[in-house]
C-alpha cells in the first residue's frame, strides 16, 4: 500500500492556548523476522510550531500510532488510519479502462487528508470520525440543489471551447451561434461560482474540469436571471503534493489550430497552477433571410425582401490563468488567481439583397449587394482573491473573496454597398464605416459563513455586493472618395452603473432519511445611465425577498425523491432600456424600451432518482415556471418617411405573463465493460401571454429535446465517442437571463415565432499510448450529416420572416495531448539535520488541503 496519507492539526492546552515545541512521533507496527514478533518502530517525528500546528504527509493508510509528549502535560496517544468508503451520493460505476483507473487513483490521492482538530493535552481527546474517501470520479453527481457533470474525460470537445463542452452536458442546448439554453431559457454563466463577462467561446474546453447544472438556484445564489438557471463552469485545479501538467496541440480541417498546456506544483505552504491556451478559429456561415411586410398606408401594400449571405470569421484568442494558494496555517488558506484573455478577429461577409413589391405588378423595387470587412479585438483581465478559514469544529468555515473582471473591446467594420435600379442597371457604390469601442467592469465582493449546529443541521449565511459598469461608443461614417462624414442619428455613446446588494441565510438539516434546505435572500439594486450625454436614466429597485425550499427523502434500494421551490428576478439591462434606434444593419434594426419593469418568476420542481445495478443512474424531473411581466423581444413595423420604406424594429416589451412546464429524464448507464452512455430527454410546453401587446396570440407548443452520448472502449486503448441530439419544433427562447452587453446576434422575437426541427450527430476517436497511457491522439468531426442548420420563423398580422443559417458543418479536428507529473515531493523536499534520527521539521512536509 503506497504512503499517500496526510494528517494535520493543532496541539492546545485545556484553555485552548497553543502548545509549542511539543514532541510528536509516529510509530509503525513492523514484523521482526528475528524475534518473530511485531514491534513498534519510529516512522516519523517532529515538534509543533509556536502556534501548536503540526503536519505529516506521505503516510501509510493504516498501522500508525501518534504519540504526543510535552513537559507539564500528560502523554497523548492516538491510532491513525485512513479508511476508504464508497461515495454517499449517486454516482456512476468506475471505469474498467486501466488508464482511467490510473487517473482515478491519482485523483484519489488528493483526497486523503485528515484534520485531527485541536488536540488538548491533559484532557480526554475526542477522536474524529474516520475520513470518507471517494475512490473514483463520477461523471454525474446529484446534490440537493444541483447536478455536477465531470467533463474532464470528454474527448469530443478536445481542442475546442466551452461551447463544445456544453454540447455534451445533459439538459443543455446549444444553437448555431453558440448561444446556450437551459430548458429553453438563457442561463447565467458562472466561473468557479462567480459571474463572468466571458462568453462560452472565450473559454477553452481543455481548461474545464466540470459543469454544475443548477436548474432552480437556491437563496445562496444571485436572484437575477429570471426563469433561467445557472451553469457554473469549474476550471481545472490541482493541489496534489508534487508536480504535474499537460501539453496539447491540434489542427482542424479549416486551417484553425490550437496549442497550450497547464502545470501545477505544490510544496510546503505553496500551491502554484498555471495554464495557457491559444485557439485559432476560421468559421464559415451560410444563410438566407426572407422577409414579407404588409403595410396598408403605402401604395405598395406588400414588400418582399430577400438576403443571401456568406460570412467568414477568422481570428484567434489566447487564454491564460495563474493561480497561487498559500497555506498560512493548517486551517487558513489565502488564494490569488488571475485570468487574461486576448482575442483578434477579422469578420467578413458578402450579401446579395433584393426588394420588390408583390400582389400588384411584381415590379423590382431595389437590388444590391454588400461586402463587409473588419476587425474586432477584445482584452479581458480577471483577478480573484480569497480567504478560506476552517475552524477546529468539523465543517465550520468562513470564506471571503473579491472578484474583479474588466473587459475592453473595439471594432472597425467597412461596408461596401453596390446599388441597382428596378431594371437591374448599376447605379453606384457607397461605403460606410462603423467604429466602436467599449469597456465592461464587473466587481463582486462576497463573504460566506458555514456552521454545523449539530451533526445533521448546518447554517449558512452570506453577504454580497455586485458592481457592474458598462461603457460603449459607436460611430457610423459615410465615405465618398476622400470625404468622410458622420451619418446623422447613428451615433450612440452610453455608460451605466448597475449595482446589486444582497444578504442570505439558509438552514440545512435532516430527520432520519428526510432532508431539507430552507433559505431566504434579500436583494436591492439600482442603476444609472447616460445616453449620448443627454438622456439620463435612473432606476432604484427596493428590497425584494426571494425564498427557496429544497426537500429530499431517501427511499430504500438507493432511491431518492426531491422537491424544491424558488423565487427569482430578471431586471432589464441598460441596452434593453435605452430608446436609441440602431440602424447599422438595415435588416436588423434594434431599439430599447425605457418603460420596462423587472420580471419575477416562481419555479417549482420535483424529481426522482435511483441508482441501480453497477451504479447506473436514473433521474426524472417535473418542473413548472410562472413569470409575471416577462421581458420579451418583440418586432413591430414602422414606416420610415425619410428612406420611404417599411422597417421592422426589434425592441423589448413586458408581456402580461408566461409559463412553461415539462418533464426531463436523464439516464447514465454502464451497459457492458466496453459501452456506457448517458441519455437526456426533455418534453416541455411554453406560452407567452401577449394580450397587452397585440391581438395576435401565438399558440403554446409542445416540444421535446433529446441528447444521447455514447462511450465505446475498444482493444489496444482505443475509445470512440458518439453523440446525437434532436430538437423538435419549438418556440423561440425568451430573451431573459444570462448576459447581454450588446445587440442580440440573431433576428428573433420570442413571442412571435418558432424554430423548425433539426438534428445533429458528432463522432470522436481517441488512442492512448506511452507509459501509463500519458499520450493521447484524438480525431473528431461535428455535424457529420450537415443537418445542424438553424431555421427560425417569425410572424404576426403584418410580417413574415424566415431566417436560415448553417454554421461550420463537418468540421474535423485532430488533437494530441501528453500529461506528465510526479506525485511525491522527493525532488523538492529539504531534509532537516535530524533526518538520520527519523525526525523531520513539519514545516518541510507537504502542504495542507
Amino acid at each position: 500500500m503506497p504512503a499517500i496519507g496526510h494528517i494535520y492539526g493543532k496541539v492546545v492546552d485545556s484553555a485552548d492556548k497553543p502548545v509549542g515545541q511539543a514532541t510528536i512521533v509516529l510509530v509503525q507496527n513492523k514484523y521482526d523476522s528475528i524475534s518473530k514478533k511485531t514491534k513498534q518502530i519510529l516512522f516519523k517525528g517532529a515538534t509543533t510550531e509556536a502556534n501548536g500546528d503540526f503536519d505529516f504527509s506521505d503516510l501509510p493508510l493504516f498501522g500508525l500510532t501518534m504519540k504526543i509528549s510535552a513537559i507539564g502535560y500528560k502523554p497523548y496517544e492516538e491510532k491513525i488510519s485512513f479508511q476508504m468508503k464508497p461515495p454517499t451520493t449517486t454516482s456512476v460505476a468506475p471505469s474498467s479502462d486501466p488508464s482511467k483507473q490510473t487517473q482515478n487513483f491519482s485523483s484519489m490521492m488528493g483526497a486523503l487528508d485528515k484534520d485531527l482538530g485541536n488536540i488538548k493535552l491533559a484532557a480526554d481527546a475526542n477522536q474524529l470520525q474516520t475520513v470518507t474517501v471517494t475512490t473514483t470520479t463520477s461523471s454525474l453527481k446529484m446534490d440537493i440543489d444541483k447536478k455536477t457533470f465531470n467533463v474532464d474525460k470528454n474527448i469530443m470537445s478536445s481542442g475546442g471551447t466551452a461551447i463544445d463542452v456544453m454540447k455534451n452536458v445533459p439538459s443543455v442546448q446549444i444553437d448555431i451561434d453558440g448561444n446556450v439554453k437551459l430548458r429553453n431559457a438563457t442561463p447565467q454563466i458562472y466561473i468557479d461560482g462567480r459571474p463572468t463577462t466571458l462568453s462560452l467561446d472565450q473559454i477553452p474546453a481543455d481548461a474545464i474540469q466540470s459543469v454544475e447544472v443548477i436548474t432552480n438556484p437556491s437563496a445562496k445564489y444571485d436572484a437575477s436571471g429570471g426563469n433561467a438557471g445557472i451553469l457554473n463552469i469549474i476550471l481545472k485545479k490541482n493541489k496534489k503534493t508534487g508536480y504535474n501538467g499537460n501539453l496539447m496541440t491540434g489542427v482542424d480541417s479549416r486551417g484553425g489550430y490550437n496549442f497550450g498546456g497547464n502545470f501545477a506544483v505544490r510544496q510546503g505552504k505553496v500551491n502554484l497552477t498555471a495554464a495557457v491556451m491559444v485557439n485559432d478559429r476560421k468559421n464559415l456561415t451560410k444563410g438566407t433571410t426572407d422577409q414579407l411586410y404588409h403595410y396598408d398606408t403605402l401604395n405598395i401594400k406588400d414588400v418582399h425582401t430577400f438576403q443571401n449571405t456568406e460570412s467568414k470569421n477568422n481570428g484567434a484568442f489566447m487564454f491564460g490563468r495563474l493561480g497561487l494558494d498559500y497555506f498560512v496555517t493548517n486551517r487558513t488558506t489565502l488564494s490569488l488567481a488571475a485570468i487574461r484573455v486576448h482575442g483578434e478577429f477579422k469578420p467578413t461577409s458578402e450579401s446579395d439583397i433584393t426588394t420588390d413589391s408583390i400582389l400588384n405588378d411584381g415590379t423590382l423595387h431595389y437590388a444590391g449587394s454588400r461586402i463587409s470587412n473588419g476587425s474586432r479585438t477584445f482584452n479581458a483581465t480577471g483577478v480573484q482573491a480569497g480567504m478560506v478559514h476552517n475552524f477546529a469544529k468539523d465543517g465550520e468555515q468562513l470564506t471571503a473573496d473579491g472578484n474583479f473582471f474588466s473587459g475592453k473591446n473595439s471594432g472597425d467594420q467597412m461596408y461596401l454597398n453596390s446599388n441597382y435600379d428596378a431594371n437591374g442597371n448599376f447605379i453606384g457604390t457607397s461605403t460606410q464605416q462603423q467604429i466602436s469601442d467599449g469597456t465592461n467592469q464587473f466587481l463582486t465582493i462576497q463573504t460566506d459563513y458555514t456552521n454545523p449546529l449539530s451533526k445533521k443541521t448546518k447554517l449558512e449565511a452570506g453577504l454580497r455586493a455586485q458592481i457592474n459598469k458598462v461603457e460603449n461608443d459607436n460611430q457610423t461614417y459615410n465615405i465618398y472618395g476622400s470625404e468622410i462624414s458622420k451619418v446623422p442619428g447613428t451615433e450612440i455613446a452610453y455608460h451605466n452603473d448597475n449595482n446589486v446588494y444582497a444578504a442570505y441565510a439558509t438552514i440545512t438539516s435532516s430527520i432520519k432519511d428526510f432532508g431539507y434546505e430552507a433559505g431566504l435572500r434579500a436583494e436591492s439594486s439600482n442603476y444609472t445611465g447616460v445616453l449620448n450625454d443627454t438622456g439620463n436614466f435612473t432606476h432604484n429597485y427596493p428590497i425584494s425577498l426571494f425564498p427557496s425550499v429544497f426537500l429530499s427523502y431517501k427511499l430504500k434500494n438507493r432511491q431518492e425523491i426531491q422537491a424544491n421551490f424558488s423565487r427569482r428576478i430578471n431586471r432589464p439591462n441598460f441596452f434593453q432600456l435605452i430608446p436609441y434606434t440602431d440602424r447599422s444593419d438595415s435588416l436588423h434594426i434594434t431599439r430599447g424600451n425605457p418603460d420596462l419593469v423587472p420580471e419575477f418568476t416562481n419555479s417549482f420542481e420535483a424529481s426522482y432518482s435511483k441508482t441501480y445495478g453497477k451504479n447506473n443512474s436514473f433521474l426524472a424531473s417535473l418542473y413548472y415556471k410562472h413569470t409575471t411581466n416577462l421581458i420579451t423581444s418583440f418586432q413591430q413595423l414602422e414606416y420610415n418617411s425619410v428612406l420611404d420604406r417599411i422597417e421592422s424594429i426589434n425592441t423589448y416589451e413586458n408581456a402580461n405573463s408566461a409559463y412553461s412546464y415539462g418533464a426531463e429524464l436523464t439516464s447514465v448507464d454502464y451497459v457492458t465493460k466496453w459501452w456506457d452512455f448517458n441519455l437526456n430527454v426533455n418534453l416541455y410546453k411554453s406560452k407567452i401571454n401577449t394580450e397587452n401587446l397585440t391581438t395576435f396570440q401565438q399558440d403554446a407548443l409542445l416540444s421535446w429535446f433529446a441528447k444521447w452520448n455514447n462511450n465505446i472502449k475498444l482493444p489496444h486503448n482505443f475509445t470512440i465517442q458518439l453523440s446525437a441530439n434532436y430538437q423538435s419544433k419549438t418556440n423561440l427562447p425568451v430573451n431573459t437571463g444570462g448576459q447581454q452587453f450588446g445587440p442580440p446576434q440573431s433576428a428573433q422575437s420570442a413571442s412571435q415565432g418558432y424554430i423548425l426541427p433539426y438534428w445533429t450527430a458528432d463522432i470522436a476517436i481517441k488512442k492512448t499510448f506511452f507509459k501509463n497511457q500519458a499520450g493521447a491522439l484524438t480525431l473528431s468531426m461535428n455535424d457529420i450529416f450537415r443537418t445542424g442548420a438553424s431555421e427560425q420563423v417569425s410572424f404576426s398580422e403584418n410580417f413574415y420572416q424566415d431566417y436560415y443559417r448553417l454554421n461550420n458543418p463537418q468540421l474535423v479536428r485532430v488533437n494530441f495531448s501528453y500529461r506528465f507529473g510526479k506525485m511525491d515531493v522527493s525532488l523538492f523536499k529539504r531534509q532537516s539535520k535530524n533526518q538520520g534520527q527519523g525526525l523531520q521539521d513539519a514545516s518541510q512536509m507537504g502542504g495542507t488541503r
